[in-house]
């Protein structure tokens, strides 16, 4: 704001805050019933908290648990998880006894169970695992505990290390065509 330098300025009181004056802003989206050529606003969207569901802290889920969108677990989940493209945090609270399949797993919690991660999985200061982990990437935290094995594929390899073979391309090899014997 501009004042005239000529005038003197009003000292503040000792212990008086000074009043609130009120911002100067511009409007960044229109207001309703305004035309829709106006400028809209910036959508702010974090990727990390879109579309993420939460299991709290009181939830006991029995079965399985499938979905396209990342979980947050700090309750108490058994059976099966499979969120194979998403993102699966087991919160500090979280008691997670299920297989768990997703792109990448991070565990703050306790999980009895096998991790297969088409990404990566993080196992931080005071996460436990109990169970094998199949993944790209893996990451233990000093503090963390850790029993179980750990298989690191590469993305598309299968169980014995063949790469898995696109189905898109035409195979060059001949079809072998195999009958069962009675």
């Amino acid at each position: 704001m501009w004042k005239p330098t000529n005038q003197p300025t009003t000292p503040s009181r000792p212990g008086m805050p000074e009043p609130d004056r009120p911002a100067m802003t511009t409007p960044t989206q229109p207001a309703m019933g305004e035309p829709s050529g106006a400028t809209p606003r910036p959508v702010t969207t974090s990727s990390s908290t879109a579309d993420q569901a939460t299991i709290g802290k009181s939830l006991v889920i029995k079965g399985e648990v499938t979905g396209s969108e990342s979980l947050y677990i700090d309750g108490r989940v058994e059976g099966s998880i499979n969120l194979a493209g998403n993102r699966v945090t087991v919160g500090r609270n979280g008691i997670v006894s299920a297989n768990i399949n997703a792109r990448e797993i991070v565990v703050l919690g306790k999980v009895r169970g096998n991790l297969t991660a088409s990404d990566r999985v993080d196992i931080r200061s005071d996460g436990s695992l109990t169970g094998d982990v199949v993944a790209a990437r893996i990451s233990i935290e000093d503090g963390a505990f850790f029993k179980g094995g750990i298989d690191i594929r590469k993305g598309g390899q299968k169980a014995n290390g063949e790469e898995v073979k696109s189905t898109a391309s035409p195979s060059t090899e001949p079809a072998v065509a195999t009958a069962a014997r009675a």
